[in-house]
């Protein structure tokens, strides 16, 4: 059973940069597809970004595309997302999960982590 844990969330302005990363524990990092979804208060958990195990295929929300790149270090068993020209929306909590499949829907996802929170002041 993998375990993730997020990191490097924290409080920044519109238009700032930030990066997030997810360790794994386990040696199956590598077997999952690793995504990325957000979520504010009241609202379901939004798809964000996912890649391939081979890290050859990536797919994004629309909200995100040209502005986040997602990238893992099988190696390292460390997911990363790097978040550029950051908008107040998207303030929420950050989750990284593990799929056996390269999709976007949450309930296919089989493990997460406990989430680091990104705020965006405008």
């Amino acid at each position: 059973q993998a375990q993730l844990v997020e990191s490097g969330g924290g409080l920044v302005q519109a238009g700032d940069s930030l990066g997030l990363s997810c360790a794994a524990s386990g040696r199956t990092f590598s077997m999952y597809a690793m995504g990325w979804f957000r979520q504010t208060p009241g609202k379901e958990r939004e798809f964000v970004a996912v890649i391939n195990k081979f890290s050859s295929i990536t797919y994004y929300a629309d909200s995100v595309k040209g502005r986040f790149n997602i990238s893992r270090d099988n190696a390292k068993n460390t997911l990363y997302l790097q978040m550029n020209s950051l908008r107040p929306e998207g303030t929420a909590v950050y989750y990284c999960a593990a799929s056996r499949s390269l999709v976007r829907a949450s309930s296919e996802y089989d493990f997460w982590g406990q989430g680091t929170q990104v705020t965006v002041s405008s």
